[in-house]
């Protein structure tokens, strides 16, 4: 059985990106979190990850912006994370193998906690957050 190849190349990211989110949009507790803030227009977002995975798994720059602030506000939960990490790390695992695949999943991983426990702290502190 062959394996398939690392993450290497913008049109890897890319693949990775279109595929993940074509499965978050239509999965029952991700979709409508989505679909409420972004609607039908993905194109921007997806230009934005794959510009911000292109930056951490490629090391070539293109992102330049702060990926939580667009996050704070969201009406989730750890098992919206729990969910989202489980789709990417399934979905890194169908398209890729190799040492940039682990360190995709490794830093979504990371992403996702800290993340959580962003949104857990404003929740939690409503006044304290300007």
């Amino acid at each position: 059985m062959q394996k398939n190849h690392d993450i290497l190349t913008l049109a890897d990211i890319k693949l990775l990106v279109n595929t993940f989110y074509k499965t978050v949009a239509g999965n029952a507790m991700l979709g409508p979190v989505f679909k409420a803030r972004i609607g039908d227009n993905w194109q921007p977002h997806l230009e934005k990850m794959y510009t911000f995975w292109q930056t951490v798994l490629l090391e070539e720059y293109t992102y330049f912006g702060r990926p939580f602030p667009p996050h704070a506000q969201l009406p989730v939960g750890a098992e919206h994370f729990d969910e989202w990490l489980n789709l990417f790390t399934q979905t890194v695992d169908e398209l890729f193998d190799g040492d940039k695949a682990t360190e995709a999943k490794w830093r979504a991983g990371k992403m996702a906690q800290m993340f959580q426990h962003k949104i857990a702290y404003i929740k939690a502190n409503p006044l304290n957050i300007q």
